[in-house]
This record gives structure tokens, C-alpha cells and sequence, in this order.
């Protein structure tokens, strides 16, 4: 089982504006509906109100001490708490954002599938520094708008 970060950055590491991507690229999407389908996806309560629903097909987890359970979203006050859950799943764990959990889970995560946006695009939301030297690249596709990574840590 895997723990990957995955997310969608420019070259200065935004990642939102306004709590929404700063961009819409159609090809990156599909790429995280195929990679996160089937797995768990693990998000802060901004992202998941961004997205204004659970995502179909993958087992939704929310960081939040504001949030309750329900049916189709489980919701954990900590980010310990939730890896526990999720690792009981048997599938992959994919934190999904946004910047504040991507800080917490770069200890956990095993993987980073980066999709790196060719544009420059102003943002309010950075994606924590990290030291690129830990990673290794595994896997690289060049798309039309950005340049896929995965990295998996030394």
C-alpha cells in the first residue's frame, strides 16, 4: 500500500487561489480520477468544501474538528487518526490537499505524484518547500500543460 501526495503546482509552488485551483486543466483531472479511483483520498476541510462533495468510487477521509461523519465521508480531528483508518483499508492512501495538510502528511507519504504546471499562475496557496534530493524520480510524462512526476523518497 502505498501513501502518495499527490498534487498540481507551478514552478513556485502555488497550488490555490481563493480556495480553488488557479487553473482548469482537463487532462490532469483525468489523471487524478485514474490515479485516485478505487483508493482512499485523504483532505483538509478546505479542499473538501472546495470540491463540495465527496469524490465517487474512492473513500473520502476529512481532517477537521468541525466536521461529523456521515455515510459517505469519514471525518477524523487528526491526521494520525485517519492514516490508522485508512491503512486498515488495504488500499492506496493519496493525500489530496490542501497546503496545511500537505505539510503534515510529506512525513507519511512514500510517493509524490506532481503534476508541474508549465504556466505561471498567481496564487494564495503554496505547497510546502520540500528537498527534491530525498526523491527520486520514478516516472515522467510530458503533457501538453504540465510535466507529470513521481518521486519516491530515498
Amino acid at each position: 500500500m502505498k501513501k502518495m501526495i499527490i498534487v498540481a503546482m507551478t514552478k513556485n509552488r502555488v497550488i490555490g487561489l481563493k480556495n480553488n485551483l488557479p487553473w482548469h486543466i482537463s487532462e490532469d483531472l483525468k489523471l487524478f480520477k485514474r490515479m485516485t479511483t478505487g483508493n482512499t483520498i485523504i483532505m483538509g476541510k478546505n479542499t473538501y468544501n472546495s470540491i463540495g462533495k465527496p469524490l465517487p468510487h474512492r473513500t473520502n477521509i476529512v481532517i477537521s474538528s468541525q466536521m461529523i461523519s456521515n455515510k459517505k465521508i469519514h471525518v477524523f480531528k487528526s491526521l494520525t487518526k485517519a492514516i490508522e483508518f485508512a491503512d486498515n483499508l488495504q488500499n492506496d492512501i493519496f493525500f489530496i490537499g490542501g497546503a496545511k495538510l500537505y505539510e503534515s502528511a510529506i512525513q507519511y507519504a512514500d510517493y509524490l505524484s506532481i503534476s508541474w504546471i508549465k504556466e505561471n499562475f498567481t496564487g494564495d496557496l503554496l505547497f510546502p518547500e520540500i528537498n527534491l534530493n530525498e526523491w527520486k524520480i520514478i516516472k515522467e510524462t510530458d503533457y501538453r500543460d504540465f510535466i507529470h512526476i513521481i518521486y519516491k523518497k530515498n
